[in-house]
């Protein structure tokens, strides 16, 4: 028999629409914050970045392909990842199918990762995705924008990460249990390597023939991208994290990889 409440039709509609004001209220909040990103000031980008894409050498001008406005996703793939991140991974088969439809809307979205651009073409037609993939391999693009750390930061056990200082010596004692082994190993890679990337999104704007930043997120900001946890906030037991084997990182796999578990 179930632990959880239970209650008659007439009970639940009543919580249920008590609920409903909440909701809205969230909704119309999550209007207003998006107002306030678009009102953010904009800043020049004035370091040239040259990336390669399936197509050549690109400027960050190159990726708006004709539109005005570009959202990057600062996917993990490290130089020396074997894999992608599995939880990048899962947020980008949250937007490969919504890609097409941003494009013809006047918005461009690229995945951006440091790897190689071979082996992002290699594991993207593993992933069977669309959107357009650049590497920004031997650049300073991903770190500019928060989505990684340079050795020296590493060494020193410090960065900064979500507009604050970062622990990396915290991330470091992490990495030395099992579960951050094992995730990292999925990867190809070990903790301190897998932990030299960070996930994050930024968006840009082209206007008279210049790039403008406009805004980046990372961290629970990135949580609105991520598709399955949008159903998962909706589904009975929620997003279930905690699977009773204090193994935080175990929950899910890249989606051609469930039905070897």
């Amino acid at each position: 028999m179930t632990t959880h409440p239970t209650a008659t039709r007439q009970v639940w509609l009543a919580e249920r629409l008590e609920l409903l004001a909440a909701e809205k209220e969230h909704t119309r909040r999550g209007d207003d914050l998006a107002r306030r990103r678009q009102e953010l000031p904009w800043v020049r980008l004035e370091k040239d970045y040259v990336l390669d894409t399936d197509d050549g050498p690109a400027s960050i001008a190159d990726l708006f392909r004709g539109r005005s406005q570009l959202l990057v996703y600062h996917f993990m793939f490290g130089p020396d990842y074997d894999a992608g991140c599995p939880a990048c991974s899962a947020i980008a088969d949250g937007f490969d199918g919504p890609a097409v439809h941003l494009a013809n809307h006047d918005v461009m979205l690229w995945a951006v990762s440091r790897a190689p651009l071979a082996k992002l073409q290699a594991y993207k037609q593993r992933m069977g995705w669309s959107f357009p993939w650049a590497s920004s391999y031997g650049t300073d693009f991903n770190h500019d924008f928060g989505a990684g750390y340079t050795d020296a930061e590493q060494a020193a056990g410090t960065g900064r990460y979500n507009y604050a200082d970062f622990d990396l010596k915290g991330t470091a004692e992490f990495g030395s249990q099992q579960p951050a082994i094992d995730w990292a190993a999925t990867t190809g890679t070990d903790w301190v390597t897998y932990t030299k990337e960070a996930p994050g999104m930024s968006a840009f704007v082209l206007e008279d023939g210049v790039v403008y930043h406009t805004y980046s997120a990372y961290a629970r900001g990135l949580d609105a991208l991520w598709g399955m946890y949008q159903w998962l906030d909706r589904a009975p037991r929620g997003r279930n994290e905690d699977r009773g084997d204090g193994d935080p990182l175990n929950w899910f796999r890249r989606h051609d990889e469930y039905g070897a578990n």
